[in-house]
């Protein structure tokens, strides 16, 4: 992680230099003979971290240099706030001018001390160039690096089967893709994250009788992190010739790897073969064995085994038109099976040891490595000792770091985080300050790395494409996992495997990179960079006190009281960047935020907090989030428009009181001049009905817009509201709102909507649907409310082509609405309500191939299911709510009605009812479940509250 802390560094040290004027003299040539001697040493620290674990003289080396690179961040910071004051200092205040004069000068001084540090440390380097350039040597020209984990993991390969369980199913179905009847060659991957028993599960496939007896010729290959071709095509070579005995060529040792690609395409040409490449990891691996195998119409194979779901679909379906399986956690009923064989010898768990191995199997997640490890360590256990079995719960990070039995899991868990490029290694340590089982927002985590600064600029990207892209590789290299989706598919929230968070939370202590804070009296490192408070805030009397002059985030989770910063903190924390409230009791605008030049992301999200100071928000001029979803906040101060940098603005609530959730938004009133916050991305949700129209007007500046809600459009603001709209062709997302249920949305003045529009909400009266919905491909989510249109918007609406999820609320009167074969070919979710004359609703065999949620409320004629239901055979969820009697009745009436077997094919069939101030809702298909359904209740209550942007 020196590495990482380094180059980091090198990328904050670029600004510093180009902003010469700012610099005191003597501060530039202390910063470039640093910044020098950094890029000197960065070569060899990759290499040195790989091998701190295992050399505790080099593992203090790698300590002096990243303590140095953190040393460095915070003079640097310290250095923009003296800029920042001088900037702002009256010119007659003579006394604050010496002060900091004092304080440039001090700093001048603490970097030639860094400086001389590091001089030190390069020269005790230099004692390790052999030994770390060896290393280097080892790792690139042979499987050293992972020669470890592999001896480990050959285990893997020698299992019996009494020693598996959750195979058979996998199994079966990777040897029906191997030996079917298809000459082509194919390539077949197993995914999934480390220690899931992608090599165990491909290894049993490999020796199975049937395809040994189907493929002519076989080998198996293990892949290492880092390897050189030649090494892997020579492996492969020998194996295939020893395969089919026969003398392997002379030369073979030397040969380069044109040479070794053409003697193995030569040997294959004509046979049905099978090889597996067993963990591979980059993509330039599979480019350069893939021309070695010969793409003959003999039914031959590929099998990779990786953990990277890229090179899975790349390497499978895009260029073989193969096939990939993602191996799953095991089953509940599976893991407590092996954790019982392996804990307990095949018998059942002791009742008083059940609630402490149901936790321990909650930790394991259905992984089948961690399940056979830390069972392992319980086997050796007495049985009768519950403490000891306690304390294995309470502190299995701890166990993990410590027990040999162990050190296998710890590897496999870390050679993936170990793998990520330095870019990535802080983003996901970042992910241990989250409670466990904490599922993370999406957006909100984005944020956070953007605010924490670990996301580097590209051209042609804003910041938050970068985080996608950074997001979207933890994903692929299945370190994270998507929690929920929203219904046009986009990650909603995202969660962390128990273990390896375990995990992270080690290295992130390890390297003072964050702490966390479970107990008032916690031991904190020497200096707190980042500090997470888990449901208690810290001891203001205690020893917190003398190191948080550096900290840099605060972040709080289920705290249940608030103390002043200045009380929590009082050396105070002039270098805090992060500051995040969500989910607390704070009541009022936290005072101590006035002094927080640095602050880039605050938070006050669902805390009580009901107004802002006028006095304070201007001062903040680094402030990029400001986050007040869910406050009491209803009015934003004037001086909001001095943050130049504010890229997220959003400050909205929510009231839900039955049926009343589809008018509950509540925005705010916004400054007149909101035009000056040019860098806004998104915007939610602001009420226009102020200023004569001069809110609408001033939309226009703010061309970065992407997402934007406006509450309260008046019908003469129309043709200003068009205007601006066009020229916000960033735009992804927009939601409008009218005045009231009966007032007018006048859009018919915009000929040109934003060109990426992929989410659109419109609350109010249209008449007529707008003539460019339609050409809006990219729209992914629409969502109509109180539109009273004339025609038909299904005519309009069935050929748009990625239309995910489509609401339509008092839209349109009419007796019939007809879905036709062939159309909304993408669709996943439809919700209709509130069509009052609506009687039938038919649906042609072909439509809605893709359907999955069908939502019906509200329509009083209705009184039969939709003819043709039955034609939308991937159909998961059907809810009526407030429907009429008959129509349920023709379900399940004393049993299954008459249209019951239209609906039999649906997994979730249910009625909800709003009655007495709460929820009813009734399964339908009374012969599965006729009990209120709590589950359902909650998943039913926010599919209807989502009109936001």
């Amino acid at each position: 992680m020196a590495w990482s802390a380094v180059s980091f560094l090198l990328q904050r040290l670029e600004p510093v230099l180009q902003n010469k004027v700012n610099l005191l003299t003597g501060v530039e040539s202390e910063v470039v003979y640093l910044k020098g001697q950094l890029e000197l040493i960065t070569a060899y620290l990759k290499v040195a971290d790989a091998l701190e674990e295992s050399d505790e003289e080099l593992k203090v080396w790698v300590k002096q240099v990243r303590d140095v690179a953190h040393e460095t961040e915070d003079i640097l910071d310290e250095l923009k706030l003296l800029v920042q004051a001088r900037n702002h200092t009256n010119r007659f205040s003579i006394s604050l001018r010496i002060r900091n004069m004092k304080a440039r000068y001090r700093i001048c001084y603490e970097l030639k001390s860094i400086n001389s540090r590091m001089t030190t440390i390069f020269s005790i380097h230099k004692r390790f160039l052999r030994k770390l350039d060896s290393s280097s040597e080892a790792s690139s020209s042979n499987y050293t690096a992972g020669k470890t984990w592999h001896d480990q993991r050959g285990d893997a390969l020698l299992l019996d089967n009494t020693d598996l369980v959750g195979i058979d199913r996998p199994k079966k179905q990777l040897i029906g893709w191997l030996i079917k009847s298809c000459p082509g060659r194919k390539v077949i991957s197993v995914t999934g994250m480390g220690g899931m028993g992608k090599t165990t599960l491909v290894k049993k496939v490999y020796d199975d009788p049937e395809v040994i007896k189907h493929f002519k010729a076989c080998a198996w290959v293990t892949v290492s992190q880092s390897c050189e071709i030649e090494d892997l095509l020579r492996d492969l070579a020998q194996k295939l010739f020893s395969e089919i005995r026969r003398k392997v060529p002379e030369g073979l040792e030397s040969m380069r790897s044109d040479k070794l690609k053409m003697i193995i395409k030569e040997l294959l040409e004509r046979r049905r073969y099978l090889v597996v490449f067993d963990d591979m990891w980059h993509m330039h691996e599979w480019e350069a064995v893939k021309y070695a195998l010969p793409k003959n119409n003999c039914g031959s194979r590929i099998m990779i085994t990786t953990r990277k779901s890229d090179l899975a679909f790349i390497s499978s379906s895009i260029e073989s038109k193969g096939k990939v399986y993602n191996l799953q956690p095991l089953k509940e009923d599976e893991a407590r099976e092996l954790f019982c064989r392996k804990t307990f010898q095949g018998h059942s768990c002791p009742s008083y040891l059940i609630d402490i191995c149901n936790y321990i199997l909650r930790k394991c997640e259905g992984l089948p490595l961690a399940i056979v490890a830390i069972s392992g360590v319980l086997a050796t256990k007495d049985k009768h000792r519950i403490d000891e079995w306690s304390m294995i719960c309470r502190c299995l990070g701890s166990e993990i770091q410590v027990n040999s039995k162990l050190d296998n899991l710890k590897t496999v868990l870390c050679l993936s985080f170990n793998d990520l490029p330095y870019y990535l290694k802080y983003c996901f340590l970042y992910l241990s300050m989250f409670p466990e089982d904490y599922q993370i927002q999406r957006m909100r985590l984005i944020r956070l790395w953007i605010a924490e600064g670990f996301i580097e600029a590209k051209d042609g990207k804003t910041v938050e494409d970068v985080a996608e892209d950074y997001l979207k590789e933890l994903l692929n290299r299945n370190l994270l996992q998507v929690a929920e989706r929203t219904s046009d598919g986009r990650v909603k929230t995202l969660r962390i495997h128990d273990l390896l968070r375990e995990i992270i939370i080690l290295k992130s202590k390890d390297q003072n990179f964050a702490t966390i804070v479970k107990e008032q009296n916690v031991v904190s490192p020497e200096k707190l960079r980042r500090l997470a408070l888990h449901g208690t805030l810290p001891n203001p009397n205690g020893q917190q006190q003398r190191s948080v002059s550096q900290l840099r985030s605060l972040l709080m989770f289920g705290v249940s009281e608030i103390l002043s910063l200045g009380k929590l903190f009082p050396g105070g924390f002039k270098l805090l960047g992060v500051l995040d409230y969500q989910d607390s009791p704070l009541k009022k605008f936290p005072v101590a935020v006035n002094d927080l030049y640095h602050l880039t992301y605050l938070s006050l999200k669902n805390t009580q907090v009901k107004r802002l100071p006028n006095c304070v928000l201007g001062k903040l001029q680094n402030l990029e989030t400001l986050d007040l979803k869910n406050t009491r906040v209803t009015e934003l101060p004037a001086d909001i428009v001095k943050l130049k940098k504010l890229r997220h603005l959003l400050v909205y609530r929510s009231i839900v009181e039955g049926y009343a959730q589809f008018h509950s938004k509540y925005g705010f009133k916004a400054p007149l001049q909101i035009g000056k916050l040019q860098s806004l991305q998104k915007l939610c949700f602001v009420e226009a009905n102020q200023g004569c129209g001069m809110i609408i007007r001033q939309l226009k500046e703010l061309s970065q817009l992407r997402r934007l809600g406006i509450m309260r459009l008046r019908e003469e603001d129309g043709k200003d509201f068009c205007f601006c709209i066009e020229k916000l062709t960033s735009l992804c997302a927009l939601s409008v709102t009218s005045e009231g249920e009966n007032k007018v949305i006048d859009l018919t003045y915009l000929s040109t909507p934003p060109p990426f529009l992929q989410r659109l909400y419109l609350s109010g009266r249209l008449q007529e649907l707008p003539c460019w919905i339609p050409s809006l491909h990219n729209l992914a989510r629409l969502f109509l409310k109180w539109s009273c249109l004339k025609h038909d918007p299904l005519v309009y609406l069935q050929d748009l082509p990625n239309l995910a999820h489509l609401e339509l609320l008092q839209v349109y009167d009419t007796d019939m609405l007809h879905f036709k074969c062939g159309k909304f070919n993408k669709l996943k979710v439809l919700g209709l309500d509130k069509f009052e004359g609506l009687n039938q609703v038919i649906v042609e065999k072909g439509a809605m191939p893709y359907l999955e949620t069908l939502s019906i409320g509200r329509c009083g004629s209705l009184k039969k299911v939709p003819s043709g239901i039955e034609n939308l055979t991937k159909l998961e969820v059907l809810e009526f709510f407030d429907m009429p009697d008959e129509l349920m009745k023709t379900i399940c009436q004393h049993g299954p009605g008459k249209d019951y077997w239209k609906v039999s094919h649906i997994p979730e069939v249910y009625s909800t009812y709003w009655r007495d101030g709460g929820w009813d809702v009734y399964a339908l298909d009374s012969f599965r479940d006729c009990s209120p359904r709590s589950g359902i209740v909650r998943r039913s209550h926010e599919r209807r509250n989502q009109w936001k942007v």
